[in-house]
């Protein structure tokens, strides 16, 4: 009884630090934090330093261990590999990322999360894609130097790919039907700190 309330208290509060996180609006930068350890590292501590690509991250790895354990092993090398192979478009690229896309992700995954979404592997699959493409060619286009961000990519998919991991291993083994209930609440603090993101910039625009 004693550890159940500890690993909800856990859960409760992890889902507090996510909203918090989440609301904090964050100015993307064109360029990757230096560690001063090399650009692999440079690479791991970008993703960790990005709420904008940590967070939907989370969010998907969150929804995949709830799926089950085929959903979290696709996941587990698609969304990294996908994150790679835009990163490669985005380093011969001048684009710039958005907000909008952040809200959105933020709005897409932690609703999906929220709502337990029946979804078949295939789309999931699809979705893992999708945000890896996007947020790889968003992360690449900000990195300068092809030959700097091509390792530094490294870095950020491998953190890309524990987070996956660990955090879908994790759900995949819950069994109590309130620590489901406790996920799908971080879920929805994921989308409402999507949709405050998206009002944040729709007040800026109107």
């Amino acid at each position: 009884m004693k550890r159940a309330e500890r690993i909800k208290r856990g859960i409760l509060s992890l889902s507090v630090a996510i909203g918090l996180i989440g609301i904090v609006p964050a100015r993307g930068e064109a360029h990757l934090n230096s560690t001063g350890m090399g650009p692999v590292y440079d690479g791991l501590l970008h993703f960790l330093m990005s709420p904008e690509d940590l967070i939907p991250v989370f969010a998907l790895a969150l929804f995949a261990g709830l799926r089950g354990a085929a959903y979290g092993r696709r996941t587990l090398f698609v969304l990294p590999s996908a994150w790679f192979l835009g990163g490669l478009m985005g380093l011969a690229s001048l684009g710039n990322g958005t907000s909008f896309l952040t809200a959105i992700s933020f709005l897409l995954l932690g609703g999906l999360v929220a709502a337990d979404a029946g979804l078949s592997l295939r789309v999931t699959i699809l979705i893992a894609a999708v945000l890896g493409l996007l947020h790889g060619y968003l992360n690449g286009a900000g990195m300068g130097q092809p030959e700097v961000g091509a390792v530094a990519l490294l870095g950020l998919v491998s953190m890309v790919f524990v987070l996956v991991a660990l955090c879908a291993a994790f759900v995949i083994r819950l069994r109590w039907t309130w620590t489901r209930i406790a996920v799908r609440v971080v879920g929805s603090w994921i989308a409402a700190s999507g949709l405050l993101v998206l009002g944040w910039n729709l007040h800026g625009r109107f």
